[in-house]
């Protein structure tokens, strides 16, 4: 049969890739030398059990078996609108929200609801690479942003990549795979920009509340009475209750654009999973506790990680490290980064990402995933990047 060609053209999932290569791995090695697993950003403790409770009933009641609206139970949109409202303040309802099945499909549903064949988006760099596939599979043409020396992408420096085919800016913060978290005057900046050229602003979140400082909002662009004209806001709750097989995101947007957004969810999936929904329910508005210890957690765990790397061992150099990442510079410049992350896996027993994975080019850099990394992960991590340092000749300080 014929494929369509601009699918066809799309880059594999990287994550798929990661596993594949995993199966290369001589599984008998794990009894001497464990599988360091820092591919996928997945969280490392089960849901809170007040979720799990709620998960449990609503299996045994049959009224909850059937289709949920389109745009979500009234209860979590609810609990979703309450919560950006306390964070942001300003005008936020429930009528704002969009349940999806996960963020990558809110991201879906909302680029394909801006933007067609043609059009550009402007996606600083390194962009999260389901962004990337997304839009060029769609035939929308990527445009990077260079950030600044410390990764956070500038407003300034976006404005001169603007062109009459642009239709949208995308942020993640904390970014994917940079950890790197935009400061709130800066996403300020770019909502302006943004409404100057009349396109949209897609703010990802889906690391917001594992920001290293939780105490003052994200952004303060809901309250802008105004915001409904520019801003998109994507978040999932995945990682923050847990819940990554449950598949539940939001998209907080204006009517026109929720319209469209509405029509695209009613062709792909008509509404996002009803056990995951009541799921969130439960997380957002009963588990409060329980998510403040996750965020503690998630916090110490970069800290191990830090500190682990932070004499540079075998030359490995961490460039940024916020969320649930790190990233971090290989010291090979003469080899390819897949083939470091390959030697990594099958001769050190380390999983990583490629940066290339997140970068249009191969700038010697590595996403590690530090949810899954105890103290005692971590000084085994610097070990193994120690040795494979050695091995390669490298010499540090």
């Amino acid at each position: 049969m014929r494929l369509d060609p601009t699918t066809a053209a799309g880059s594999d999932s990287p994550i798929g890739a990661a596993l594949a290569l995993a199966g290369e791995r001589d599984p008998a090695r794990n009894a001497t030398h464990p599988l360091l697993d820092l591919s996928q950003a997945a969280p490392p403790y089960p849901p809170a059990p007040e979720v799990v409770e709620r998960v449990v009933e609503v299996a045994r009641d049959p009224r909850l078996s059937g289709y949920a609206p389109v745009p979500g139970i009234p209860p979590l949109r609810r609990a979703i609108a309450d919560e950006l409202a306390r964070e942001h303040g300003g005008d936020l309802t429930p009528d704002d929200v969009v349940v999806t099945a996960g963020c990558n499909q809110a991201f879906a549903v909302v680029a394909d609801a801006l933007a067609g064949p043609g059009d550009e988006v402007i996606s600083p760099l390194p962009y999260y690479f389901n962004h990337d596939m997304w839009l060029r599979m769609r035939g929308v043409t990527p445009v990077y942003l260079e950030p600044d020396a410390d990764l956070v992408p500038r407003a300034a420096d976006a404005e001169a990549l603007l062109t009459p085919r642009t239709r949208a800016i995308v942020l993640v913060t904390p970014g994917n795979p940079s950890g790197v978290t935009v400061p709130p005057e800066e996403i300020t900046a770019f909502a302006e920009l943004a409404r100057r050229h009349d396109i949209a602003l897609v703010l990802d979140e889906t690391y917001r509340s594992f920001r290293p400082d939780t105490t003052e909002p994200s952004h303060t662009l809901f309250a802008d009475p105004a915001w409904r004209s520019t801003v998109v806001g994507l978040h999932s709750y995945s990682k923050d209750l847990a819940i990554p097989a449950y598949r539940v995101g939001s998209v907080i947007a204006g009517p026109e654009l929720r319209r469209q957004v509405l029509k695209l969810l009613d062709c792909i999936a008509i509404c996002a999973p009803r056990t995951g929904q009541e799921a969130a329910v439960a997380g957002l508005t009963r588990a409060g506790a329980w998510r403040a210890d996750r965020v503690a957690e998630i916090a110490r765990r970069r800290e191990w990680v830090g500190a682990a790397l932070a004499d540079r061992p075998g030359g490995f150099e961490v460039a940024a490290l916020g969320g649930f990442f790190a990233w971090v510079r290989h010291p090979f410049p003469d080899r390819p980064t897949l083939d470091v992350v390959r030697t990594l896996l099958l001769d050190h027993d380390t999983l990583t990402i490629p940066g290339t994975a997140f970068l249009p080019d191969d700038r010697q850099m590595l996403r590690l995933s530090v949810g899954r990394v105890d103290e005692a992960a971590a000084a085994l991590l610097a070990e193994r990047l120690a040795e494979a340092g050695r091995r390669a000749g490298v010499v540090t300080g």
